[in-house]
């Protein structure tokens, strides 16, 4: 009977180290299935926080194209207001020019103005000759009708003496 108490000592002895270790795995099965919870809560976590930064990724990604198209409306616009403020120039020479020749043209204007004047003032004098010099021829063709007639009577006295 004592072997059987031993035996039963024994296998209790056996038994509470198994219930012991029974219970101590199962606090580590508990421990583990905690950390394991956790770890699920911290890939979910990290799962929401990848997808947050990868929207966030997207917009910037998104920024950065229209960064990107707006950089190349950009030069597009500024090779374009280059090419605009050569025109512009180009015009502006063009004016500068045409308002240089539009002087000149106006001031030949103007001397032929006065040139014309002049000839205007010639011609009215000439024809105040003209006008003098017909007159005289007139009065000198009166004169010389009276001369002749004069002249006529002499010669019709003189012969009828």
């Amino acid at each position: 009977m004592e072997k059987i108490k031993e035996k039963m000592n024994q296998l209790r002895f056996e038994a509470d180290n198994a219930v012991t270790r029974a219970e101590d795995a199962e606090a580590k099965n508990k421990k583990y299935d905690q950390i394991i919870l956790e770890k699920d809560q911290e890939i979910t976590s990290m799962t929401h926080k990848v997808s947050v930064l990868e929207a966030e990724l997207d917009k910037v990604d998104a920024k950065l194209a229209e960064a990107k198209a707006s950089q190349d409306e950009g030069e597009s616009l500024k090779s374009t207001n280059e090419n605009l403020t050569r025109k512009i120039a180009l015009l502006e020479e063009e004016l500068d020019a045409a308002e240089k020749n539009v002087k000149e043209t106006m001031e030949k204007l103007r001397q032929v103005d006065v040139k014309a004047e002049h000839f205007e003032r010639q011609v009215q004098r000439i024809e105040q000759e003209r006008d003098q010099w017909e007159k005289k021829f007139e009065e000198m063709q009166q004169k010389y009708k009276q001369s002749q007639a004069e002249l006529d009577n002499m010669v019709a006295n003189m012969e009828s003496l």
